[in-house]
Parts: structure tokens; C-alpha cells; sequence
């Protein structure tokens, strides 16, 4: 059982390796469409792992994003790029999944692969930062 926000935010942020190895499972197998899905996943989970910190969450996706910019990359504490990292993130994950006939390259997919990682990484020096030890 989750007993407080730093614990809600270890757990979150192991939920986004776990995604992010997915990811990188399914690249390497040629199944770009999904590895592109858990990509985005694995920021999406890094991200809420933040939002933990201050008790922070919500239903929707574009609320997730929307809190994660106005407390931690308006706050100076994620650059804006990987701010749009996460947006972008976004929207190729929707289009893949609702449109019909789109296909994921190999480079797409590992292109965000390559931005999930440096987001987690972005979000791990973060948290070691706010957490105490």
C-alpha cells in the first residue's frame, strides 16, 4: 500500500521503467506502433511520478501535461524542451492508436524512445533533487 507522495512517486517513476523497457523490447522486436505507445507511457508515468510531490493528478492526459508544465517547467525545475518532449510525445502516440493507415517507422519509434529516455532521466535528477534523502 501507497502510504505518502514520496512513496506514490518511487512507485510511479518504476512504473515508467518498466514502460520505457517495454518500449525498447518492442522496438527491437519491429513492432514500432506499440513501442511508440509505451514510450509515451513512460513519460506520461515519470510525469505523474512529479505531480505526486505536490498531490497533484487528474483524469485526462492533456491534464497530466497541462500541471506538469505550470509546476515544473514554468517553475524552472524541467527545461521547456522536455516540456514539448512530453506533448509531442502525445500527439504521435493518439495518431499512431486513432488514425487510421498510420504507420510508425523504426526511426519515429526509436526517435521517441530516445526523447522517453531523456525525459526519465530529466525526471530521475529531479526527484533526487525534491526527495529527501
Amino acid at each position: 500500500m501507497i502510504s505518502n507522495c514520496n512513496d506514490l512517486a518511487n512507485y510511479r517513476l518504476q512504473r515508467a521503467l518498466e514502460h520505457l523497457k517495454s518500449a525498447e523490447i518492442l522496438l527491437n522486436s519491429g513492432m514500432y506502433n506499440d513501442s511508440l505507445g509505451r514510450s509515451y507511457y513512460a513519460m506520461f508515468a515519470a510525469a505523474r511520478a512529479l505531480l505526486a510531490l505536490k498531490q497533484l493528478d487528474s483524469k485526462k492526459h492533456s491534464g497530466i501535461i497541462s500541471l506538469f508544465n505550470q509546476h515544473f517547467v514554468k517553475t524552472g525545475f524541467v527545461e521547456r524542451s522536455i516540456g514539448r518532449n512530453l506533448s509531442k510525445a502525445r500527439i504521435k502516440r493518439e495518431s499512431s492508436d486513432y488514425t487510421d493507415f498510420y504507420l510508425v517507422s523504426k526511426e519515429e519509434a526509436s526517435d521517441q524512445l530516445a526523447a522517453a529516455k531523456q525525459f526519465l532521466a530529466t525526471i530521475e535528477n529531479t526527484l533526487n533533487k525534491i526527495l529527501p534523502e
